[in-house]
């Protein structure tokens, strides 16, 4: 199944996004497909030219090479617009005026994992409303989820079951800014780019709904889903950029690719033992079955 790598450059990339890169480029070659590369640089604010730059220039220096030519989401605003066009006929957007403190002060965490979701409270503004808080702010814009289950059996965590309105809520598609929303274009380019199998972190389990959501209202394909236990420090904490001893700036002056990538592999359980591996070497003993749905720890 064509496979795909979609970091965001709004920093240099750290272990965890090469352990993302990895594994997706692992389960995409094992079966003979193609692994594409899309940089999501939605963001003008928080998206660089030079990190995107960067990020290939790393992905070389790995030895994880992509297929075709690299696929940049701030080109692609055209082909959003006419999707987000097809939504609003379908009636399914309305302007959203709340604000992130707004959400948090009136909507309960969820019961299991602490998530806000959105209550709808915008949905049900009248034109008059809406023209009025239109002079007062500019509005966010949500697509109305249907009140349905969502059900998809995910490779590594097995069945995933979720309430679309009651779990995920009404998802915003484009931010007050005009800029297109991540669930909306992900959504799109994983469809319009022949993407078969989405490999990437446990934190989107619940995306993966509702991009299927988004999907099947335009009437484009979906996808099967392998999510990735995470990997996190001794803390419990998700990896993130700001962990610089662990971007790969930091990383490239003490270790060699083959060093990080056989480190790697044998967190992963692909292999029994931590030994310096080449992507091709690793992938000639990758058999997913060995990863397990439980995180992984990284000290720094």
């Amino acid at each position: 199944m064509t496979g795909r790598f979609a970091p965001s450059p709004t920093g240099r990339m750290h272990l965890g996004n090469v352990y993302a890169a990895l594994l997706s480029w692992l389960f995409a070659k094992s079966q003979g497909s193609a692994w594409l590369l899309r940089i999501e640089d939605l963001d003008p604010e928080r998206s660089s030219e030079h990190y995107a730059d960067q990020i290939l220039r790393d992905l070389e220096w790995l030895g994880l090479t992509w297929d075709g030519d690299v696929l940049y989401q701030s080109r692609r605003k055209a082909i959003y617009e006419y999707y987000y066009d097809r939504l609003t006929r379908l009636e399914l957007v309305y302007p959203c005026f709340c604000t992130r403190a707004d959400i948090m002060a009136t909507q309960a965490p969820h019961q299991t994992d602490n998530r806000i979701v959105y209550a709808g409270t915008c949905r049900a503004l009248t034109p008059a409303d809406v023209a009025s808080m239109m002079t007062r702010r500019k509005p966010a814009w949500r697509m109305i989820m249907p009140d349905r289950q969502s059900t998809y059996t995910d490779l590594i965590y097995g069945e995933q079951r979720a309430n679309l309105r009651q779990q995920c809520g009404d998802i915003i598609i484009r931010r007050a800014d005009g800029a297109f929303a991540y669930q909306l274009a992900v959504t799109i380019d994983d469809a319009l780019c022949g993407i078969q199998q989405v490999v990437r972190g446990r934190d989107l389990l619940l995306s993966a709904h509702q991009q299927m959501a988004i999907a099947t209202t335009l009437g484009l394909p979906t996808q099967h889903y392998a999510h990735l236990p995470l990997l996190i420090n001794e803390h419990g904490q998700r990896l993130s950029k700001r962990d610089e001893s662990l971007h790969l700036g930091v990383l490239k002056e003490h270790y060699t690719p083959q060093q990080i990538i056989g480190m790697i592999a044998y967190k992963s359980h692909i292999t029994p033992y931590m030994t310096p591996m080449t992507a091709q070497e690793v992938l000639n003993i990758f058999d997913y079955r060995n990863l397990e749905p439980k995180d992984i720890v990284i000290s720094a």
